[in-house]
């Protein structure tokens, strides 16, 4: 099991700190890429499984709902303990219920269950993701349109998907193959710039950093054993369940609160200090997961 657990871990880290020494050397400017990867490779790589002949949405229906009910229920479980910490609900809530579902999530499903958790993974990304540019956007910003989402390539690629799945409509093979080559170039390009996007933030605030760190699996964790009963997953699917709720918070949190200005720097020091604090906690998930 340990082998097993350092065979999925090592080669996702490794890639992480690939791009960290790289940007550590290099100083490279990533944001064409990172944008380039969020409106070409992400969405290719969404579309491509989605429409794919072999994925049914209702075998993926209660591993969505337990992925919805665990983000949302991680912000309520830890809506109580805002005063204590002193931190304000909108910086501290949103890296504790979105979390690195595609930057870690999906290589770590993939290399812990095979590559026919590829769709288990991308229905765990996209289901956190729709509530993230919906739901996340509206506390950051309550005068956010909904509208907005509809210009979102990764949105828009998610219901093409589900559309061309649900009339089962085929795609020849020159086309089907160049939109499944591009998918995968995102997987390790946003391992790569995950280890990037370290060197750009700081922990300002060491104390906050370690109690996100902290109480964003803790909160995960807990919410999934809660809800397990009801769910009735199938297979390998409570085991990515548990993964999924494990997970450190997503990078992109750091990105929405600059943009929104909802105290970046401390939302950097939580989801750089999650991210770091993965190294140990991924393992112990894995381990519960493949038992």
């Amino acid at each position: 099991m340990f082998l097993t657990i350092i065979n999925i871990v090592l080669p996702v880290f490794l890639v992480v700190a690939t791009g960290a020494a790289y940007a550590r050397w290099l100083k490279p400017d990533l944001a064409w890429i990172n944008r380039i990867n969020m409106d070409v490779f992400i969405p290719a790589l969404i579309f491509s499984v989605l429409s794919s002949s072999d994925f049914d949405l209702g075998e993926y229906l209660h591993l969505a709902v337990g992925a919805l009910v665990i983000s949302l229920g991680s912000g309520l479980l830890l809506w109580p303990f805002l005063r204590w910490i002193g931190v304000a609900g909108k910086t501290f809530l949103p890296p504790m219920m979105f979390n690195n579902t595609g930057n870690m999530g999906i290589p770590l499903l993939v290399l812990a269950f095979g590559e026919a958790a590829l769709p288990a993974a991308v229905t765990l990304f996209i289901t956190v993701n729709l509530l993230h540019f919906t739901f996340g956007l509206y506390i950051l910003d309550r005068s956010t349109s909904f509208l907005s989402l509809f210009r979102v390539p990764i949105v828009l690629a998610t219901f093409a998907g589900l559309v061309f799945s649900y009339f089962d409509w085929p795609l020849v093979e020159a086309v089907a193959l160049p939109i499944e080559m591009l998918g995968q170039i995102s997987i390790p390009l946003m391992l790569f710039a995950l280890g990037v996007r370290f060197l750009d933030v700081d922990l300002s605030d060491l104390r906050l950093g370690v109690i996100g760190a902290i109480a964003c699996p803790l909160s995960g964790v807990a919410v999934a054993y809660l809800i397990a009963p009801w769910l009735n997953l199938q297979g390998d699917q409570w085991g990515m369940l548990l993964v999924f709720a494990a997970l450190p918070p997503a990078v992109l949190n750091f990105m929405l609160a600059e943009k929104y200005q909802q105290e970046p720097q401390k939302v950097a020091s939580i989801v750089l200090a999650g991210n770091f604090a993965s190294l140990a906690i991924i393992p112990g998930a894995l381990w519960l997961a493949l038992l």
